[in-house]
């Protein structure tokens, strides 16, 4: 895999799971940060408030670096490690997968929950569509107005976004840049009069 680039998923795709009448319901679901995580834990919880635990994983940063698995009151590890071991598995990030689970009266012992929490998790893994998407900087170009056809032709031959853009006698444009095109672009920027990048963020 590049440097500048990670898997995700596209949208949020489902598994179900059952042994011994125990229901496991596992959502994949793509997330960009923990808020987005919260909120969607937050709505399952809302939708399945009749069932037992809301376990989770999640993977978060183009290199996967903030995590968390929870087990939501399982037994320690049977869980939240499970469904975490399968998105790295994929090379997962900035995906969720949540499994909820519906008691079903027998207990199911510390490999049953294991075996159960990872195949729901991995049902829903691979019912979802994978994307690679390039680890990008957010700049902003800011330019004066004499200096538009030259920013237009560098946004052109980089085939950049246009996020958000102010023409008026001082000008600006946020665009993203693939990490790999960043050095040539910087250079492009150096050679136009009154024009300079000031980076923002990694996105």
């Amino acid at each position: 895999m590049s440097t500048d680039t990670y898997i995700t998923i596209k949208s949020q795709a489902e598994g179900l799971y059952k042994e011994k009448g125990s229901k496991f319901l596992a959502f994949a679901v793509p997330v960009k940060s923990e808020d987005d995580v919260k909120t969607f834990i937050a709505n399952l919880r809302k939708d399945y408030h009749d069932a037992r635990h809301h376990c989770y994983a999640y993977a978060l940063g183009y290199k996967g670096e903030q995590w968390r698995a929870n087990d939501d009151g399982e037994p320690s590890g049977t869980a939240g490690k499970p469904i975490y071991g399968q998105l790295i598995s994929r090379n997962l990030t900035n995906t969720l997968v949540v499994v909820i689970r519906y008691f079903g009266g027998t207990k199911l012992g510390v490999s049953g929950l294991i075996n159960a929490y990872r195949t729901a998790a991995s049902e829903a893994l691979d019912n979802a569509e994978k994307i690679e998407k390039t680890v990008n900087n957010i700049y902003r170009i800011n330019f004066s107005y004499i200096a538009m056809n030259d920013i237009m032709k560098l946004i052109k031959d980089f085939n950049l976004p246009i996020n958000d853009q102010l023409f008026d006698n001082g000008c600006w444009i946020n665009t993203a840049v693939r990490q790999s095109e960043c050095e040539r672009f910087l250079d492009r920027i150096e050679k136009i009069d009154s024009a300079s990048a000031e980076f923002i963020c990694t996105n």
